[in-house]
């Protein structure tokens, strides 16, 4: 929880339904019917992340130890990673 920015209400209850929403979406990706909604609702979940990733590089009490350079790299993975979601969107 002490990730998520303090500008951000009720961490707690985000990181629940963020947990949540990953087990949903991963269950979604399962079904033929569900597919492209799922990965549309992946992107946004990742987009709606790129906050965490920069607060984490910004604040260090945030980035929980990690160095520096793990924390640069991880925003282009972020990236890609959207990108990944929408490559499943032709198949």
């Amino acid at each position: 929880m002490r990730i998520l920015p303090g500008y951000l209400p009720g961490h707690k209850l985000l990181v629940t339904i963020s947990g949540l929403m990953e087990i949903f979406l991963g269950i979604g990706l399962c079904f033929p019917a569900t597919k492209d909604l799922v990965v549309y609702s992946t992107i946004c979940m990742l987009v709606f992340f790129l906050p965490v990733h920069l607060h984490m590089l910004i604040n260090e009490k945030a980035s929980m130890g990690l160095p520096k350079w793990m924390l640069i790299l991880r925003i282009p993975l972020q990236f890609a990673l959207i990108y990944w979601a929408y490559w499943y969107l032709r198949y």
